[in-house]
């Protein structure tokens, strides 16, 4: 390793540490990862050739776009959805059942899985630890808030669209959204039943007074634009099985719904929330989340540029890259994730594995899109949970969800590897150093 490629580790693990650190510096990461990601091409343009260099920025600016294509329109899309009090209805619905602490988790549980796998698990966390705060008080509030983050984490992790990580590996072309669904809706599952019922035993089966909210009447024009901008999710799924960039979806599904938008309210006889600006609603959306993403993904594409992944590569999976030995190391990277940020993990992951079984990239899914929920600091969602509730603490968090979280963690693993046993047993037993003696 020549001095500058040494240096430019030196420099990657360094802001590495200051990204994850982001939190008790009061640094921030958006403005790290930018940084690191320019500073490591400047030092790879000393070493690497033009030409070379050229290729390899075209293909990094070209999943660069994808992702971020796909992610702004879909944190457009949600946007849109809280202007037009789709997860106001949920609350007041959920109000009139007038149920105690235990069944309301239970039920908001449920909303929280399903609802992560559809809008990303960040959005679900703010949105039903927000509609918490209607139902629970006190330590309640606490407990409820932990599992919010755990079952956001897990709803995430069984849907290409459903959290980040999985994104990033959907978009690379590691699995299908039928493969992703498949291999890992049932250890999520099992997961979140797991871990929320052990969080849910903590609860004080109480019930809070509420002021009775008034009943949402939502015109026609204002229902339809809800209808299709939830159905606008489904169009990366249909773009992909014609073989086209799932971020065309999203961007067609972003364009329909402003189209309406602004048709309904040219119609529209009477104020509602037709006469929003959807401008103004688009600049809602996290912009530095986005610098953050494009950051890490340029300081990772410059280590592949140095050569120094393929290096690392060998010395943690070995040179041949044995599936069992990946497989382990995808559970330890999942845990690790609790302590460090899972979008640098995942990218590293990309470039550093080149196993091209399907198994092994929604392996890899799934662990590192729960294992951050280990720790409150493990995952975005637990990170704006703590803002959002003050008293969940890291040592609150830690004594209330870590041992319900790591059950649910290595029980979705065993489950995981059932799976691909019973459904591709071939594959599985060729993992296990017995094998011969089978």
């Amino acid at each position: 390793m020549d001095l500058i490629s040494f240096l430019a580790l030196l420099i990657f693990f360094g802001g590495y540490t200051l990204i994850t650190l982001e939190h008790k510096l009061g640094t921030n990461k958006s403005a790290i990862s930018l940084v690191l990601g320019a500073t490591l091409w400047i030092l790879a343009s000393f070493v690497v050739p033009k030409d070379v260099i050229s290729h390899l920025l075209h293909d990094t600016g070209t999943e660069i776009f994808s992702i971020v294509a796909f992610l702004l329109a879909a944190m457009a899309l949600v946007e849109i959805l809280i202007h037009y009090r789709f997860f106001d209805i949920i609350r007041t619905k959920l109000a009139k059942l007038h149920l105690k602490d235990k069944k309301q988790f239970a039920i908001m549980g449920v909303l929280t899985f399903f609802l992560s796998a559809v809008l990303d698990n960040l959005t679900v966390t703010i949105v039903m630890i927000q509609i918490a705060r209607q139902f629970f008080t006190g330590k309640n509030l606490i407990i409820s808030a932990a599992g919010i983050v755990i079952l956001a984490n897990a709803g995430g992790a069984w849907s290409p669209i459903g959290d980040v990580t999985t994104i990033m590996l959907w978009l690379a072309d590691k699995f299908s959204a039928m493969e992703i669904i498949t291999h890992t809706f049932i250890p999520s599952a099992i997961l979140g039943l797991i871990s929320g019922g052990l969080i849910m035993r903590q609860l004080e089966d109480t019930k809070k007074d509420l002021i009775k909210d008034a009943d949402i009447r939502l015109s026609r024009g204002e229902r339809t634009v809800i209808t299709v901008a939830l159905m606008s999710f489904s169009l990366p799924v249909i773009m992909n099985l014609v073989g086209l960039p799932p971020y065309l979806g999203l961007l067609l599904g972003l364009g329909i719904v402003w189209g309406l938008i602004e048709y309904a309210k040219y119609r529209s006889k009477t104020p509602t929330h037709l006469n929003a600006n959807i401008e103004r609603l688009l600049q809602k959306t996290d912009i530095a989340s986005l610098q953050f993403f494009i950051g890490i993904l340029l300081a990772v594409s410059a280590l592949n540029a140095f050569g120094l992944l393929e290096q690392i590569s060998v010395f943690v999976f070995g040179e041949n890259q044995e599936i069992l030995r990946v497989a382990i190391g995808s559970v330890i990277i999942g845990l690790l994730s609790a302590i460090v940020d899972n979008v640098p993990l995942t990218a590293l992951s990309i470039d550093l594995i080149k196993i091209t079984d399907p198994y092994i990239w929604t392996f890899i899914a799934l662990t590192v899109g729960t294992g951050g929920s280990a720790l409150v600091v493990g995952s975005v969602s637990g990170v704006v949970a703590m803002g959002m509730v003050k008293d969940l603490t890291f040592e609150n968090y830690l004594k209330i969800a870590t041992v319900p979280a790591l059950v649910g963690y290595f029980a979705a693993v065993i489950a995981y590897a059932i799976i691909f046993y019973l459904f591709d047993r071939g594959a599985f037993l060729t993992l296990l150093p017995v094998t011969n003696l089978l």
